[in-house]
């Protein structure tokens, strides 16, 4: 008889364990507090608009991408277009344009910087070697920080002959790179770069792990993709084709006890329910370990766990829009950002992400309507009481709408008009203080620095964006995977 697993949080990487666990015969339980699939990844409904909650561009769907092999290895199937233009980015006095063609994005930028085209040449050049010497180490997935004598032995087995040009770099930061290409002082190049830097490494490229902010500029070059509907869609799948594999699904079920029960676990809800498991997948973030455990088992967590555990997060502050599409502007790009500070400033309104969903999109909105979802980097520490919160919200709704107005003029037509506060994200997804987006991408969080999915305690595993990887749904999905391939002992593999 298989082993019955319980899945805690339908984030996209506990999803991403479950799915590949119940195509194997495991019994699975998944179990979530909310009404939505996908947690950070999820959506809302408000009258006959779709909002996806957080994430919206698509990355890792490319032939090769965890997505596309996920996908592939589980049948699933998602609406999906390729963007040529990836996003626009809007600077105080000029705007740039991301182009997913390497060479193109290298040439459309040196026309936008004559004076540094040498210079952002072999940057880029530099950027694109090193990151391609990281995918051939990722390809097979490995774990870090290894724990164990076969993470080593998978690890060391990925290395080769070019992964020896890589250690120069593993303790220097992201402006190490600008810097020896004479880039940090051309202050829109270098925002511009930040722009991207925040977004997908919740850091700029003043403390940004240089290896891994090589990794995240190149990504964006491998394939970038507008999800039809959003990329709540990808959690859907995941949850069909666990329920198509016998697994169960329950939305409605807040997890408050996991307990020791001998050689394995007993979980508790909030409605009196309990499910026993030799194994559970824990998707909530390490923040939440503490309240879940009994005190003599959270002493057997994993050190770094418990230290990272203490640290604060980042928060975001979203809107969300629903307009008639004769009042946005015509071709309007799919996905933008506003940088609106002089300085660089990349939080607090400061720096806004934007999407607009695709005319062609009936998931998220009727025929001639559109949807738009924009957010931005907040300190959680300054919404720390009722008075601060309230003003918070009003300071940060005004700036966010001046943003947006510079693209979107009209967007004071909205249908809609919906605002994310810290508290709608910790009841939304249950995160402690509504705290998102996993850890930067520091020297001190980043590679052998990470959380590692195994937390210490046996037939307890942990993914999601607190564990190696990291944030964004490539890192989510890997660190399912990795849940996956360890309570399997690696007896299977994605192709």
């Amino acid at each position: 008889m298989h082993k019955q697993v319980v899945v805690i949080g339908v984030g996209i990487g506990g999803l991403t364990a479950g799915a590949l666990l119940a195509k194997h015969d495991y019994e699975v339980t998944v179990l979530e507090a909310s009404r939505e699939w996908g947690g950070c990844a999820g959506e809302f409904q408000r009258h006959l608009y779709t909002f996806p909650v957080g994430a919206t561009l698509g990355m890792g769907f490319e032939h090769g991408g965890i997505h596309e092999r996920i996908g592939t290895y589980l049948g699933l199937e998602i609406e999906k277009v390729s963007l040529e233009k990836i996003m626009k980015v809007h600077l105080p006095h000029r705007a740039l344009i991301y182009y997913q063609d390497r060479y193109q994005h290298i040439s459309y930028l040196q026309k936008q910087f004559p004076h540094k085209a040498k210079n952002i040449r072999s940057f880029y050049e530099n950027v694109f070697r090193i990151a391609k010497e990281i995918r051939k180490l990722m390809q097979s997935l490995p774990v870090l920080p290894p724990l164990t004598v076969g993470e080593w032995s998978r690890l060391v087995s990925s290395l080769n002959f070019g992964s020896v040009k890589l250690l120069p770099y593993f303790h220097q930061s992201f402006s190490y790179l600008l810097k020896n290409h004479s880039l940090l002082d051309e202050a829109d190049f270098l925002h511009f770069i930040d722009g991207q830097l925040i977004d997908s490494m919740q850091t700029t490229s003043e403390n940004c792990s240089m290896l891994i902010g090589c990794l995240a500029l190149d990504i964006y070059h491998e394939g970038a993709f507008y999800v039809n509907g959003g990329l709540y869609k990808v959690a859907e799948a995941l949850q069909k084709s666990i329920k198509a594999n016998g697994g169960k699904t329950t939305l409605g079920r807040k997890v408050v006890k996991i307990e020791r029960d001998n050689d394995g676990w007993i979980v508790h809800d909030h409605r009196g329910n309990h499910y026993r498991a030799s194994d559970v997948v824990c998707n909530a973030p390490v923040q939440s370990l503490k309240s879940l455990l009994h005190d003599e088992d959270y002493q057997h967590v994993h050190k770094r766990a418990k230290e990272k555990s203490e640290l604060p997060q980042w928060g975001t502050f979203s809107m969300y829009f629903a307009i008639d599409e004769r009042n946005l502007p015509q071709k309007v790009e799919l996905f933008q950002q506003v940088l609106q500070s002089e300085r660089g400033e990349m939080t607090e309104g400061n720096h806004l992400f934007i999407s607009v969903s695709h005319p062609d999109d009936r998931f998220r909105a009727p025929e001639g309507k559109r949807t738009i979802t924009a957010s931005t980097h907040i300190d959680l520490s300054k919404w720390s009481n009722k008075e601060a919160y309230d003003l918070q919200k009003q300071v940060l709704e005004k700036k966010m709408i001046a943003g947006i107005k510079t693209i979107i003029p009209s967007i004071e037509k909205a249908e809609h008009q919906i605002s994310g506060a810290p508290k709608a994200w910790e009841r939304f997804t249950s995160r402690p203080n509504g705290g998102v987006g996993g850890f930067p991408q520091t020297l001190d969080h980043a590679l052998f620095n990470s959380v590692s999915h195994r937390s210490g305690l046996k037939g307890m595993w942990l993914c999601g964006d607190t564990v190696f990887p990291g944030a964004g749904t490539i890192g989510v999905s890997v660190s399912g995977y990795h849940v996956f391939q360890s309570i399997t002992s690696h007896r299977h593999t994605l192709p």
